[in-house]
């Protein structure tokens, strides 16, 4: 046997290697997922998707409440969620962590979660927890969060249940993202107090004239809620497809990155258009994301990624 026989032998082997490790079960092919209308979730959903896509796989992402899609996950009847934010949300987590996976590493570094004002509020003396009370007439007795069932609405609803400082003839009115930031939106131009759950990364910090209350870390943690968010995955969803399970254990985003996103998203820019040309202005990013990770037919994942971008 010549050594022009020995190299293609080689080269072919190597190939069928490589074609293995992305083999997965058919039931990879499809990455059943979901996000809770948030739009730093929506975002970061939607450049997981243009980078899958990119790789072969289809996409299903369903908007559900956060109980829907942890018992979801942990039933098997969703594959991921990326938007696990730690500690707001893990009283909720804790109890199902036996029946799905958290992915170590978190996905984001650097948010944070916790009540705030508007400026005009804060020039006023509003500025902390426990300033709250003393504004009660002005604010109507309320305290604006998000969709019922959030981390974030749990942890106020404790403060007003434990009377924590002294808030326990507060109510917590639930709405939508969407809903509570159009009321502080609203507030802000009619100078009417409002107290609200914030957190970055979100457009709100850009586009808002906003204080964060200090005196919360009893509550909400250190550093006005400083938080990380994580992956979730069903419990062998790693084990099951290695492939697309390496691409969501190596996808790390950053608050600059997720708020342009949530910027273009704010100004009624589609969410996949918006993530395609995040990625196409930054394909540096895919060196990580894409670290041991091919196509669904085990193809090099950056080359077709970069040229699903394109078209």
């Amino acid at each position: 046997m010549n050594k022009y026989c020995i190299t293609v032998i080689a080269a072919a082997l190597a190939t069928q290697s490589v074609l293995a490790m992305a083999q997965e079960p058919s039931s990879c092919q499809v990455i059943r997922t979901a996000n809770v209308g948030w739009l730093d979730g929506i975002s970061t959903n939607a450049l997981t998707q243009v980078v899958a896509q990119g790789l072969g796989y289809e996409f299903d992402d369903k908007m559900l409440s956060l109980p829907i899609v942890l018992k979801s996950l942990s039933e098997g009847k969703l594959d991921t969620f990326i938007n696990y934010w730690s500690p707001s949300q893990d009283p909720l987590i804790n109890p199902l962590r036996d029946s799905l996976a958290v992915l170590q590493a978190p996905n984001l570094t650097g948010a944070k979660y916790t009540l705030a004002v508007p400026k005009f509020l804060a020039d006023e003396g509003l500025r902390d927890f426990k300033d709250i009370e003393k504004f009660k007439d002005q604010l109507g007795g309320r305290i604006y969060g998000i969709q019922p069932g959030s981390g974030g609405n749990t942890l106020v609803q404790k403060i007003i249940t434990d009377n924590s400082y002294g808030l326990k003839d507060f109510k917590l009115i639930e709405s939508g993202e969407a809903g509570m930031i159009q009321e502080v939106t609203r507030s802000i131009q009619r100078k009417k107090p409002i107290v609200f759950l914030a957190w970055a990364p979100h457009p709100m910090n850009i586009n808002l004239d906003i204080v964060y209350l200090t005196g919360g870390d009893d509550s909400f943690g250190p550093d006005f809620g400083a938080a990380t968010v994580k992956t979730i995955t069903s419990k062998d969803y790693a084990e099951r497809c290695g492939n697309i399970g390496k691409l969501y254990s190596n996808l790390r985003f950053t608050v600059e990155m997720e708020s342009s996103m949530m910027n273009s998203l704010d100004k009624k820019e589609p969410a996949l258009s918006a993530a395609k040309k995040w990625l196409a202005n930054h394909p540096e990013t895919l060196d990580s994301w894409l670290d041991g990770v091919t196509t669904i037919d085990g193809k090099d994942g950056k080359t077709a990624v970069l040229a699903s971008l394109s078209k």
